[in-house]
């Protein structure tokens, strides 16, 4: 069987091929650290984990970058009010953030590098930008990617540029009269009073956010990559101009297989800091779930389908996962393994995750384990196979009832 996943950039789902036998390169967009991570940043980075686990569990070494987002108006402006500087801000909530990821199994990721870190990098790929043509520095040292030199923008989200345009025409607005043209979009910008900058040949400043990730991945997973993740409110504008800087800057495709997770919604509508209640895995667990309810809660659903989050769902998945975790319990570990049985059910639960990772049916195989007349030993040994890529930890009760 071979992994079928729904690419973006071709809008229907494709066989998996790595570019490299039995190696993924896989980069997530990872969190700016302003503030605690709430559950509907979390739905995310619980499907690409499961993403990733399912690429190992198939024999896959996998290469997983995630960065953070550690310099950005929000992080400045919270310094400011706490009179700290912003680096003081961006390791508390790094610090919660992995804490919170922990909660969750979800697996630190190879490289988690700080956007901070890799200035030097970023400034280097804005001056090929503008020595191959792409981008051009303005009167007061913003550089801008020149975004028509770019032929295929917009091949990702499926936007027209003349479209763009016509519905643009008023970005040209104070502090942007600069620009050639409306849509082009700003790779450096100078300092502000009170900000952290960085010196370069235009001027003192710091990266816009879409240089970050081009130039972050770039050096950690090099000039072609596997799978880019994100959630769906990146698909435009920061992947679109992902990919036109970066294919600009290589002169070559970048990323063969773009992931994409849609929202988590609440009944105010997306889950965001600024809507509707702060919810946050900690919050959640002061409500008395455990992470790894929410976790379930997640992967009962597919991700490329908007998830409701209400407390009556989450009381629901709370007594299924309490009852299912007993249920494995009061397994014995006793007798041989039937290897029919075994693999079976075992090809079952992959050919659900190789169906575009559907999570919902690989928990019904689960239940099909259960169920089944297969003795405790080979159902044991089955949910702790599953459990490597479900991270449920649904044998935390083994033994405790066997009594």
């Amino acid at each position: 069987m071979s992994i079928q996943i729904y690419n973006t950039l071709s809008k229907r789902k494709e066989e998996f091929k790595p570019l490299e036998p039995g190696k993924v390169k896989m980069y997530v967009c990872g969190p700016t650290v302003y503030n605690l991570i709430h559950i509907g940043n979390a739905r995310p980075m619980i499907v690409f984990d499961t993403v990733r686990r399912y690429m190992e569990y198939k024999g896959y070494e996998v290469n997983y970058v995630s960065n953070f987002t550690d310099v950005d108006d929000k992080i400045i402006k919270k310094a400011n009010e706490e009179g700290v500087e912003p680096g003081v801000i961006s390791e508390r909530y790094i610090a919660e953030c992995k804490k919170d990821m922990e909660g969750m199994n979800i697996k630190p990721a190879t490289k988690n590098p700080k956007a901070t870190e890799e200035i030097g990098g970023m400034l280097d790929m804005i001056q090929t930008l503008i020595d191959k043509g792409h981008a051009y520095p303005a009167a007061d040292g913003t550089v801008y990617f020149r975004t028509r030199s770019f032929k295929d923008y917009g091949k990702l989200s499926h936007k027209n540029l003349d479209d763009l345009q016509g519905g643009n025409r008023s970005l040209l607005v104070s502090g942007e009269d600069q620009k050639e043209d409306p849509l082009d979009f700003v790779l450096w910008k100078p300092k502000k009073e009170g900000e952290p900058y960085w010196d370069s040949c235009w001027c003192q400043g710091r990266p816009g956010w879409h240089i970050e990730c081009s130039g972050i991945s770039m050096k950690h997973l090099g000039e072609y990559m596997d799978i880019h993740c994100g959630g769906v409110d990146n698909i435009f504008p920061h992947h679109t101009n992902e990919i036109a800087q970066s294919e600009s800057y290589l002169g070559h495709k970048w990323c063969n297989y773009w992931f994409h997770v849609h929202h988590l919604n609440d009944r105010n509508g997306k889950m965001s800091k600024s809507n509707g209640e702060f919810l946050t895995v900690s919050v959640l667990e002061e409500k008395g779930y455990d992470p790894l309810v929410y976790r379930l809660f997640c992967l009962q659903s597919h991700y490329r389908k908007p998830l409701e989050f209400t407390y009556e769902i989450m009381d629901n998945t709370k007594a299924a996962y309490n009852k299912l975790v007993k249920r494995i319990g009061e397994l014995k570990e006793d007798g041989e393994v039937d290897k029919a049985g075994f693999d079976k059910y075992k090809t079952d639960f992959k050919a659900a995750l190789e169906n575009d990772i559907n999570t919902a049916s690989a928990i019904t195989v689960v239940y099909d384990v259960l169920r089944s007349d297969l003795n405790d030993a080979t159902k044991l040994a089955l949910v702790k196979d599953f459990d490597y890529v479900l991270s449920l930890n649904l044998t935390r009760m083994q033994g405790e009832n066997a009594a």
